[in-house]
């Protein structure tokens, strides 16, 4: 709902100035590849519009995602996406989550922490970041006191199960809050989804 009052503004805007627009404008439209909102499905994100959204709002975003999740739909869905790239699943409570994640920046490999809560680590400040800078002719980052190389390949998803979290602005500059909980417009679409999957799967 907020997104679309947002982009009914955007058009009432544009059109009071006379500037030319496509009518009903939406962001999956705009931005969105079909055939890879097509791979998303497969790989098990919801097909409703808040999902599909969400998808084009990740792959676009400068900054890592941090989804809520209470259902672990985004979980589930990165998990495969990222199965055959040898994703490594990590949570804060693990004894050696730093090592893991270093070596998945090191290595190139998609990290996926599980389970945060309201505050993150100070320890993953650096990667939120970004912070990269050059040491000779390569692309490194630091990490708690250690060094390493920056592989560009390298992505980092975060998941929280809170239904209702309250992110510091602190938190919230840092990543890209994305809301992955299921609303009951978006259950609905979901459902339809499946019917028409099993009707029609032509």
């Amino acid at each position: 709902i907020f997104r679309q009052s947002l982009l009914d503004k955007w058009e009432d805007y544009l059109t009071s100035k006379g500037v030319p627009l496509t009518p009903q404008v939406s962001l999956v439209q705009t931005l969105g590849d079909p055939v890879k909102i097509r791979d998303w499905n497969i790989y098990g994100l919801p097909r409703d519009n808040l999902s599909t959204e969400n998808g084009v709002i990740v792959q676009y975003s400068q900054r890592w995602p941090l989804f809520i999740d209470p259902q672990g739909q985004a979980n589930k869905w990165v998990k495969v996406m990222e199965r055959d790239n040898g994703i490594d699943v990590i949570k804060l409570t693990n004894r050696d989550f730093l090592r893991s994640l270093e070596n998945a920046v090191r290595f190139g490999k998609p990290c996926l922490l599980e389970n945060v809560g309201e505050e993150l680590d100070p320890a993953l400040e650096p990667i939120l970041l970004q912070q990269t800078f050059k040491q000779q002719g390569g692309i490194v980052i630091k990490l708690g006191d250690t060094i390493i190389p920056y592989h560009p390949d390298f992505k980092l998803y975060i998941t929280s199960k809170l239904p209702n979290p309250h992110y510091t602005p602190e938190v919230s500059t840092k990543v890209t809050v994305v809301n992955f909980t299921l609303s009951p417009s978006g259950l609905e679409d979901q459902l339809l989804g499946i019917v028409v999957a099993e009707e029609r799967p032509d």
